[in-house]
């Protein structure tokens, strides 16, 4: 059973609780109307909780062993500056940013699950976060002209963050962390976004991005 399930299955029996305390009180039964009305209030809250927190997940996409993420390629608009395409996997859904350096960096969230949350139908998930520009030089990286997009929507609860801040109360969460990956950029270079248990890995998949790669300067890579 998926979350927005549970979310109305909790609905349902809310309602049942009401309909069930209004006879009662109709009946003059004070107290156990009552005593239903309040059980109803407390599986209605229960219910919009677990609906908003699905709203957020849904924001997330599931993670396999090593799962395609996204592909991007990348065409020269200037000197340090590059049209980038980002092409989401697996639905082939594309932007287009502008973006300054000499690297670009891609980050995401990820969330696992304990083992028997997985039993219940909560695969490990993660959502791609944002898309930036990166300079080799020191000084550039602080005074040129710095480009980031964000890539994704936060609706309803942050279970992300919430997580992250408050174990204690995720014991069904395995980890919640963020993940990054960052290459060169180069005129007609294209790359494939992959995320593993790990998290986020770039492999180049054309000649332009391999050469890219290779002329990549050492101090970059550390």
């Amino acid at each position: 059973m998926n979350l927005q399930a549970l979310s109305a299955v909790l609905m349902v029996f809310g309602l049942l609780l009401a309909v069930i305390g209004l006879r009662r009180l109709w009946r003059r039964k004070f107290v156990s109307g009552s005593a239903s009305f309040l059980s109803a209030s407390l599986l209605g809250f229960a219910a919009a909780l677990v609906f908003v927190v699905a709203s957020n997940l849904r924001t997330y996409a599931r993670l396999t062993y090593e799962a395609p993420v996204a592909d991007l390629i990348f065409k020269a608009a200037g000197t340090k500056r590059f049209e980038a395409t980002l092409i989401r996997a697996p639905s082939g859904e594309m932007q287009v940013f502008a973006v300054n350096g000499d690297e670009w960096q891609l980050d995401a969230r990820v969330l696992k699950w304990k083992g028997w949350a997985n039993v219940l139908g909560l695969d490990a998930q993660y959502r791609l976060e944002r898309l930036g520009g990166r300079y080799l030089n020191i000084e550039d990286e602080r005074n040129a002209p710095r480009t980031v997009y964000a890539l994704s929507t936060n609706p309803g609860i942050d279970f992300w963050g919430w997580a992250t801040t408050h174990t204690d109360w995720t014991p069904f969460v395995d980890a919640s962390y963020g993940s990054a990956t960052y290459l060169p950029m180069a005129d007609g270079a294209r790359y494939r976004v992959s995320l593993s248990q790990s998290g986020l890995l770039a492999r180049p998949m054309n000649p332009n991005a391999t050469g890219a790669v290779e002329r990549w300067p050492t101090s970059a890579q550390k």
